[in-house]
């Protein structure tokens, strides 16, 4: 007879969900991707073929049926399901090196803690994440991780105006200026609302493996465009801003955001 306890209704002993690692909604995106779209059509153009031999089967061993209409149409199918294949696979690859980039930086940005920073990683808001969120007595700073491929000679170079990035010369690229500053936003918003407390918030783009470069306008934007191993330098330069009980405070409000969020998911 088994024991009392163990007929007892059971909960898991981890009262909250672990807060989240780096590149983790990379790798919900990629699991998605496989399962929804590659796996779709990998099975498809396997069944197209499967009927089609299957037709071709029944041609040499029964009356004779017409395979060829079947076997076009598999043709068009299996056509069609490669090229949607190659397009989910190049996706994925693409979502890879993000996540290999965010999960460097994570990595890099968790020596930080030493030094008593606070450090969270992909902080899900509506329909975005915010990659990187370091919280010290030197500040609050957004970080954002793009990972680009760059050329194999030659020097990769990274120029920031200001208001636009110019990567490997080509320029006029606003949107991860503009992503980094919308974040910032929301989450000073976030803070506000859960503390009462208007935090100043530095934003930053880190881009791992480039040589980056900032004009003048670029140095007075208000934002960070960094390669990973300026950004501790840039944090122990600034003055300390935060209290240890503001710091706290932040810390603790954005814990509190985390969790709250995965449990509604």
């Amino acid at each position: 007879m088994a024991p009392n306890h163990m007929k007892q209704n059971k909960k898991s002993p981890i009262k909250a969900k672990p807060l989240r690692y780096a590149g983790q909604s990379l790798d919900e995106e990629i699991d998605k991707l496989i399962i929804e779209e590659f796996l779709t059509y990998f099975f498809a153009g396997f069944l197209v073929v499967y009927l089609a031999w299957y037709e071709w089967w029944r041609y040499f061993k029964n009356p004779p049926p017409s395979p060829k209409t079947i076997s076009f149409i598999a043709l068009l199918s299996v056509l069609y399901c490669a090229y949607k294949i190659n397009k989910t696979l190049r996706k994925v690859k693409a979502i890879k090196l993000g996540r290999e980039g965010e999960r460097a930086v994570g990595q890099y940005l968790d020596c930080l803690r030493e030094k008593g920073h606070r450090i969270f990683h992909d902080i899900l808001g509506e329909n975005f994440n915010l990659d990187h969120v370091i919280i010290s007595k030197k500040g609050i700073f957004v970080v954002e991780t793009k990972t680009y491929s760059k050329p194999e000679k030659g020097e990769a170079k990274i120029i920031f105006t200001g208001d636009e990035l110019s990567i490997d010369g080509f320029g006029g690229q606003a949107k991860q200026v503009f992503q980094v500053k919308a974040a910032t936003k929301w989450l000073q918003s976030v803070l506000l609302e859960t503390t009462g407390k208007d935090f100043s918030i530095q934003p930053v783009i880190l881009f791992p493996g480039w040589y980056v470069e900032s004009t003048s306008k670029g140095k007075e934007s208000g934002v960070w465009v960094l390669n990973p191993k300026a950004l501790p330098t840039y944090i122990e330069n600034r003055p300390e801003i935060l209290s240890q009980d503001d710091m706290m405070l932040a810390s603790y409000h954005i814990s509190r955001y985390i969790r709250s969020k995965e449990a509604t998911r």
